[in-house]
């Protein structure tokens, strides 16, 4: 049975619907309140002018207790050109003037009881049994010396009031379909232009997954999206680094393996004829020594290729620990001077150690040493027939350690390549015998960042290369 495929909800449609549905809730919203608003103004209004009447009404009749017919018949002809009527009571409810066959005891009792205590009565909604259809009316008392009287009660229909409303709700409607209309329209564009911009992010994102790591989007700081394409900008950014630095180190890797193989073909091709030699007394006696020698030799490049790499790799996996002290810098300086002055002179080269005895530095003490015996090596291998300085100095609350040589110097675009494992500044070169692996500096930066201090290399193309390290005094 073949699965169904799901029924997709396009990203704009539900823009704009979520759009469109709240539009349309406030303008239901805002429409209800304010035709309510507008109903309870009008009657208001209608019943202020009927208190005023009855008011006037009742002062009249206070000061001409017994109501002049003169007088009523012309409020009765005011009110009439007004659609409005007033009618007289007594305080037992029944009518004086106007009657109609009917008492103001049709009136609720709760409400012809607050009458009785002397309140204004308004009515807002239809009382048939006053014989109307519908009518807005207040009911004022008549009082004398706190005592009840009677009162007037004045009528009004509610058809003049209702027709107004009708015609403001009239022009409501009108008002509400074209802002309705005119949001349909904002709304559906605003919708696509957001819907636009992810579409674009969505097929860049595409050509990312098939492998397109320059597509590039329009990006801003103007709202989520625009953050986002910065967002999409930037990873494109470090991808892009990524797979230039996985393909430099794919192609070190391959000039690795190229040349660990031929490094170690050598010392193995020469230990195993040595050893066949002498195991079939091939090799006179006069050069045995000579062969076995060779063997040591060899057997030591085989065992410092190993030992580096294991360093490089305990070192990237953290698990190396140092143990810092304060230690004598130029104790340090002076070993190294000693160690590898042999070296120096095969190449006609003399290392000076400058620095004054109270300089202390903290580090590992065997780590500090492999730090400098690395950059020193480096510096005998390309130096000749020149000077190698190693100088130790105070500053601030740093101890400054350089190694500066007069060899032939670094290409100023290979300075920042020397660190990269793998690295060898003269690819032509096929046997060195120090730093031939082309790790021993990226084992020195990997120790001075485990040292929480810096190293910075200062070269120029046949006037010599300086490096100086910096570590704190912690």
């Amino acid at each position: 049975m073949i699965p169904s495929k799901q029924m997709k909800f396009k990203y704009i449609y539900q823009q704009f619907f979520s759009h469109i549905s709240v539009i349309i809730v406030a303008f239901l919203l805002l429409s209800i309140l304010f035709t309510h608003y507008v109903e309870n103004l009008i009657y208001e209004n209608k019943a202020d002018e009927l208190i005023s009447f009855g008011k006037a009404i009742l002062a009249d009749l206070k000061e001409t207790p017994i109501a002049s017919e003169a007088i009523l018949n012309q409020y009765t002809n005011v009110l009439a050109a007004r659609n409005t009527s007033f009618s007289l009571f007594d305080q037992d409810g029944v009518y004086l003037i106007n009657k109609r066959g009917l008492t103001i005891k049709n009136l609720p009792e709760k409400q012809w009881n607050l009458v009785k205590k002397g309140q204004t009565i308004i009515v807002k909604s239809d009382y048939k049994s006053f014989g109307q259809g519908g009518v807005t009316f207040v009911v004022l008392p008549y009082l004398d010396d706190g005592k009840f009287f009677g009162g007037v009660l004045l009528t009004s229909p509610i058809s003049g009031s209702s027709n107004t409303i009708q015609q403001i709700n009239k022009f409501l409607l009108y008002t509400i379909l074209i802002a309705f209309g005119v949001s349909f329209l904002q709304s559906w564009f605003l919708s696509r232009i957001h819907v636009h911009r992810i579409k674009r992010l969505r097929e860049a994102t595409s050509l990312v997954s098939e492998g397109n790591y320059h597509v590039k989007v329009n990006s801003s700081d103007f709202d989520e999206i625009g953050e986002l394409a910065n967002d999409f900008n930037h990873m494109v950014d470090k991808i892009n680094a990524s797979m230039l630095e996985i393909e430099s180190l794919e192609n070190r890797r391959r000039q690795f393996m190229a040349d660990v193989s031929h490094e170690m073909r050598t010392p193995l091709t020469t230990i195993s004829g040595v050893i066949e030699g002498l195991k079939n007394d091939m090799i006179p006696e006069e050069d045995k020594e000579r062969g076995i020698n060779l063997v040591s030799h060899e057997a030591k490049r085989l065992i410092r290729l190993v030992n580096e790499n294991l360093d490089y790799e305990k070192i990237r996996s953290n698990q190396i620990k140092l143990f810092k002290e304060e230690i004598q810098l130029l104790e340090v300086l002076e070993i190294i001077q000693e160690q590898l002055s042999l070296q120096a002179d095969e190449k006609n080269n003399q290392i000076v150690v400058e620095s004054a005895p109270e300089i202390m530095v903290n580090a590992d003490y065997d780590r500090l040493v492999q730090i400098l015996i690395n950059i020193t090596k480096n510096s005998i291998q390309f130096t000749k027939d020149g000077t190698i300085w190693l100088r130790g100095r105070t500053e601030q609350n740093s101890t400054i350690i350089e190694v500066e040589d007069t060899g032939i110097g670094i290409d100023a675009n290979e300075i920042e390549k020397i660190w990269r494992r793998f690295y060898k500044a003269d690819l032509s070169r096929t046997t060195n015998p120090y730093g031939e692996f082309g790790l021993g500096l990226s084992i020195v930066k990997q120790l001075v960042v485990l040292h929480n201090g810096e190293i910075e290399v200062f070269s120029e193309e046949g006037k010599g290369t300086k490096f100086v390290i910096r570590l704190k005094n912690e």
